[in-house]
């Protein structure tokens, strides 16, 4: 994993072991006046993405983040997370990839903040949508790799498309005969038996 613009040093993620991409920061050494943080994923990343997404692969995968401090004890991050990302065309079959661009407006909080409780329960239909609920600080860390690849999986195209590919659905040719007057029809046409001479 590369790490640009950021002397930040890295901290162990709680439970990091099971993700492919992550990327932890302790609070305590970010800057009072903020940082800039970039990464990309590297290969054997970049293979566990693709196998946890279920892609045919993950060309390549880069963030980076603007994390200045909030309230509470929270950590402000903006950015963008950008990806490449090779997947199959549900029309012909071919291999396409496709590209991913997420923007990153996301408040991360030390775990049992209030804004926790609040987040789980149901939003009150005066209020509309409720915003998203914020991300957690565990043991004084955030996990960026992990906000990265979530944001990632969510830009996916779940039907992807070669450009111009277009569904034909197979034209069936219908018989006449088979049509539901049809039977009508031939009563109509048949000429009544017994009739006068």
């Amino acid at each position: 994993m590369s790490e640009k613009d950021s002397n930040i040093p890295r901290a162990a993620a709680p439970g990091a072991k099971a993700l492919p991409w992550t990327h932890p920061v302790m609070v305590s050494k970010i800057p009072q006046d903020g940082a800039h943080v970039a990464f990309e994923a590297d290969g054997e990343q970049r293979e566990g993405l693709a196998r946890l997404a279920g892609l045919r692969d993950v060309v390549e995968a880069s963030a980076e983040f603007d994390l200045t401090h909030v309230a509470g004890g929270g950590i402000h991050a903006t950015g963008l997370v950008r990806g490449l990302v090779g997947q199959t065309c549900v029309v012909t079959l071919e291999p396409v990839d496709n590209a991913i661009e997420e923007v990153v407006d996301v408040v991360f909080l030390p775990e049992g903040h209030g804004a926790f409780a609040q987040a789980a329960r149901p939003p009150d239909e005066e209020d509309g949508d409720a915003p998203d609920p914020p991300e957690p600080i565990r043991n004084g860390v955030i996990d960026l790799g992990k906000l990265a690849m979530d944001l990632l999986f969510l830009g996916i195209d779940p039907y992807p498309r070669k450009p111009g590919a277009v569904f034909e659905p197979p034209v069936v040719e219908r018989d006449v005969d088979e049509h539901p007057f049809a039977a009508l029809k031939a009563l109509k046409e048949t000429p009544p038996s017994g009739g006068k001479s």
